[in-house]
């Protein structure tokens, strides 16, 4: 569990967004060197006091991390992400950009032995069905289901299988913009997080227990 010291969750401030514009593009050193202070003031900070809101309302939700400004991945500036670990390659995500936050779950990086236990969960007429039925839910939601696909339909499995696409998946991810209304200003910015976190626990679960877990 990882928790970081910090104030009250009231929201990102309105200034966030003008850190996020100057670090357009490919800004320069001396720019970024700039920036630092205020994009870890005004934009990082809010998000470990969103993701300690959520844990205090969740204990599911505690291990948590918040990259740091040297721990931009792809020079991706404007972007400020962040993960809440459920499991070994299972993660819940949050990322707040000038479109405002994004959320989703995802199974990724996953060894091999993760891989051919979700095969099989995907195979079995109990725990496969259920999975069809979770991600049409989430899709009627609005999220949007991904993953790195293996170019071909699975060996061993006919191509007109019911769950022939799930099969192909060597990743699971599920995304919803959550848009950048006034509440993304205030403490309710957490509610939304929370709510869309709710929506995604089944397939959290689903991966959690039939991918992530080693059964004796």
């Amino acid at each position: 569990m990882l928790r970081w010291v910090s104030g009250t969750f009231e929201g990102w401030p309105r200034e966030a967004f003008d850190v996020l514009l100057r670090l357009e593009g490919e800004p320069s050193a001396e720019v970024r060197r700039e920036c630092r202070r205020e994009r870890e003031e005004l934009v990082r900070q809010p998000m470990i006091e969103l993701l300690n809101a959520v844990a205090d309302a969740d204990s599911a939700y505690e291990d948590f991390s918040v990259w740091g400004y040297g721990e931009v991945l792809l020079r991706a500036w404007q972007r400020q992400s962040a993960i809440v670990r459920l499991a070994r390659n299972v993660e819940l995500g949050v990322r707040f950009d000038l479109d405002g936050l994004e959320v989703c779950v995802a199974w990724w990086y996953a060894p091999p032995a993760q891989i051919e236990r979700y095969r099989a969960a995907v195979a079995d007429d109990g725990s496969g069905p259920r999975l069809v039925a979770i991600a049409r839910k989430l899709e009627r939601e609005g999220f949007v289901l991904s993953g790195e696909l293996l170019k071909r339909p699975l060996r061993g499995y006919p191509v007109d299988h019911p769950r022939a696409e799930l099969f192909r998946h060597k990743s699971v991810i599920a995304t919803r913009s959550l848009g950048c209304e006034e509440w993304i200003h205030t403490p309710a910015a957490a509610d939304q997080v929370l709510a869309a976190f709710s929506q995604l626990r089944p397939l959290a679960r689903w991966l959690v227990k039939n991918v992530a877990e080693v059964r004796p």
